[in-house]
């Protein structure tokens, strides 16, 4: 009843339309936009984004090879499209315009700028030389402006990857993967150029849990055990303690996984020596990086798991350790999110947005990463900014949000003018998609990606 007075009012007039402001331009704001779209018919909304480009986590968070996750860009190409709703880039929140300057704007603000930080190791030699974050390398191949010009050497043959999520092994992946296999994705030129020159022979995934707490999906699995030119070689001894009796009780994805990884440790390693090597480690945890001024060796803590069930056994350090040689380690051991303004109420201990259930306060909300932390996959993220979305509607009936009247994007312009901020609209993102376009099909790439902020601008404009 109510989802139907909504869009019957707000289209016919009756009611002041909804000025509906989204901070983030990734998969959490445009699917937020679309249930709006969809349910708040005659509502205005816009969508800001720090960069000149959109779509967030799918242009720059998926692996080159995976091309068929980031199909999801048609759908949100629809939802940029629609006549209510408008894309707006190169506008920073904290920098360009503050939150409370945004707030005076529209009736409704919903923050989904996601997670930009790296999780610390916090041990010792983490500033060595070619300790480089898994969020970095993926900004390097995906074209991230600020990830453009990374010093990352790959001369050394062995490399030590800590954490065994799906970026972990997208990571992995790129590394072990013949340059061929790459050439004809849209990776960018400059990464594959110097993946081609690479020396890495050796790729360790180090886990301080055992194989049934693996956070890696059967899907990467695949991908790494049918790796041409590669074999994985699995350390038996740390299946020993997962009784076989135990498999078949396992919630389906979880027993499939691990069927698969116990199918692989029994065919045995056994292939030819010029092979790469993808070696997951576990019962690990890194307790010191040595080298003078570059990484040399990496020393690991040996663990032991306690608990009865064998879903959630907790690791606990022994005395023991075991020291790896290694030329880079790769810390992927997940993402934070950052106060982007002083008036977001922010908890810095876990790295997210005070909420209760994607609600901050009336008329501001949050949803995807920075509401709820670096988990799950774009599935969990459509459901979160979908859920956050009915709220919003919800609560735009009970708690007069619209008896203020707000300018809008109008009054936006006006401050962004002032200060001298180009904005880059949508029609204007399609000049720079048809760019990358054009540049890869040069080489036969689905788009070559401009990575420089300027060069961005100024096809824009």
């Amino acid at each position: 009843m109510l989802k139907t007075i909504a869009k019957r009012c707000f289209s016919c007039g009756k009611l002041k339309a909804p000025k509906v402001c989204i901070v983030g331009a990734g998969p959490a704001g445009f699917y937020a936009a679309q249930h709006l779209h969809k349910k708040l018919v005659g509502a205005e909304i816009y969508i800001i984004e720090s960069l000149p480009v959109p779509f967030g986590l799918v242009r720059f968070g998926v692996a080159p090879d995976h091309p068929e996750v980031k199909n999801v860009i048609h759908t949100f190409t629809k939802t940029a499209e629609a006549p209510n709703v408008k894309f707006h880039g190169n506008i920073a929140l904290g920098q360009n315009v503050s939150l409370d300057e945004l707030r005076r704007c529209y009736n409704i603000v919903l923050l989904t700028y996601g997670a930009e930080e790296n999780r610390q190791l916090n041990i010792p030699g983490e500033t060595l030389g070619n300790v480089i974050t898994a969020k970095k390398i993926v900004g390097w191949y995906n074209g991230v402006p600020s990830d453009r010009n990374l010093q990352i050497d790959l001369s050394g043959d062995t490399v030590a990857i800590i954490g065994q999520g799906n970026v972990a092994v997208d990571v992995a992946r790129m590394l072990l993967s013949p340059p061929d296999q790459l050439k004809n994705t849209d990776i960018t030129e400059y990464s594959l150029s110097h993946l081609s020159q690479s020396k890495v022979q050796t790729v360790h995934l180090i886990g301080r849990r055992g194989p049934l707490q693996a956070a890696y999906t059967i899907k990467e699995l695949r991908e790494m055990l049918k790796l041409k030119n590669c074999r994985t070689v699995w350390r038996k001894d740390d299946f020993q303690a997962i009784p076989r009796d135990i498999v078949d009780t396992l919630p389906r994805p979880k027993k499939r996984i691990t069927e698969l990884m116990l199918e692989s440790v029994e065919t045995g390693s056994n292939g030819d020596p010029s092979e790469k090597v993808f070696n997951p480690m576990f019962l690990r945890s890194p307790l010191e990086v040595l080298g003078k001024s570059t990484v040399e060796k990496l020393v690991l803590c040996k663990n032991r798991l306690t608990g009865q069930d064998y879903t959630k056994q907790v690791a606990v350090a022994t005395d023991s350790t075991e020291i790896l040689d290694c030329s880079m380690v790769i810390p992927s051991i997940g993402y934070h999110s950052k106060q982007a303004d002083p008036n977001i109420p922010f908890d810095a201990n876990i790295g997210r947005v005070n909420n209760a259930r994607g609600k901050i306060d009336t008329g501001l909300y949050t949803s995807g990463w920075l509401a709820t932390g670096p988990v799950g996959v774009i599935l969990f993220t459509m459901s979160n900014a979908f859920g956050v979305a009915e709220l919003i509607i919800e609560d735009i009936a009970k708690e007069n949000i619209l008896q203020e009247p707000k300018a809008g994007f109008e009054e936006l312009k006006t401050i962004l003018d002032a200060r001298h901020i180009q904005i880059v609209e949508w029609e204007d993102w399609k000049k720079i998609d048809e760019y990358e376009v054009k540049q890869g099909a040069q080489v036969g790439k689905p788009r070559e990606k401009v990575v420089d902020i300027q060069q961005m601008l100024e096809i824009a404009a």
